[in-house]
């Protein structure tokens, strides 16, 4: 499992599962010539996107930033359109840390997506409950609340079976938390109407977890925004914002989706200063 040191804190990437989605989605109105020169694609125009959460150990706290996408969550009709190849192992990614779903302190979820919050919750026998049953799930207020009252558009995405488990763990904010010294949720919109960012700073080093406003590496041109995206604007903007600052603070940037890299710094440029390539 790769990881990254920041400061004190360590990020370490578990095994989320993968799915395969159209690339013409991914990459929205960027032309195919574009942005297959920046990300591997299949015969059926699918890119690969990997769906790992990140651990941060730090302080003595163990928290994840999403949840993957589960066990048995989906049809096979459904994996199939999805392209899912891969379920979740966030358990054995624990176990080779020395850990237990029930050691994670806190989830924080960017957003509520299927494909961020079919882990938080675990078939047993008929019923589904908590994944991680003694962790706080931190998401905005924004987004809890489309989470549970989707719209025609967004119900095949927030789905009852993500939240019904965790109602009692769940913690909402509004504009910006500090759930641990130095690790921030920062409210954007943009891929959704609660979407947050996780920023994380200790002794000096940052990182900034962009989550799908920048859901791969190839999504680095702020224009380049997925067709998913509710409000693609908002999006355009937040990522500006946050591209000025992480670029002008030698900050670092994770993902959680893409297939290639699990983080990287670049210069104000946009070259390649340092990576971490997934294995």
């Amino acid at each position: 499992m790769e990881s990254l040191k920041i400061g004190e804190y360590t990020l370490t990437w578990l095994n989320g599962g993968v799915t395969h989605l159209d690339g013409g989605a991914m990459f929205g109105v960027v032309p195919k010539p574009l942005w297959t020169k920046k990300y591997p694609f299949n015969e059926n125009n699918q890119i690969e996107l990997r769906s790992d959460p990140i651990l941060i150990q730090a302080g003595g706290k163990n928290i994840l930033i999403e949840s993957g996408l589960g066990n048995n969550k989906m049809s096979d009709k459904m994996k199939r359109n999805f392209g899912m190849n891969e379920e979740s192992s966030i358990e054995l990614s624990l176990e080779r840390l020395d850990l237990k779903l029930s050691d994670i302190d806190m989830v924080l979820m960017t957003h509520m997506h299927f494909d961020h919050a079919c882990g938080l919750t675990t078939w047993k026998e008929d019923t589904l409950v908590s994944t991680f049953e003694n962790a706080t799930i931190i998401t905005s207020d924004i987004e809890w609340n489309e989470m549970r009252n989707p719209n025609i558009r967004s119900k095949n995405t927030y789905w009852k079976e993500n939240w019904a488990g965790i109602e009692n763990q769940v913690k909402t904010f509004s504009g910006e938390i500090e759930v641990f010294p130095g690790i921030k949720m920062t409210h954007t919109g943009g891929h959704s109407d609660g979407h947050s960012i996780v920023t994380i700073e200790n002794n000096g080093e940052k990182v900034i977890h962009m989550a799908d406003i920048m859901p791969t590496h190839a999504h680095q041109n702020v224009l380049w925004v997925m067709a998913y995206d509710d409000y693609p604007m908002k999006s355009i903007e937040q990522k500006q914002k946050w591209m000025d600052i992480g670029l002008n603070q030698n900050a670092w940037y994770s993902f959680y989706h893409d297939a290639i890299y699990r983080a990287i710094k670049w210069d104000e440029a946009g070259n390649i200063l340092d990576f971490i390539k997934r294995k």
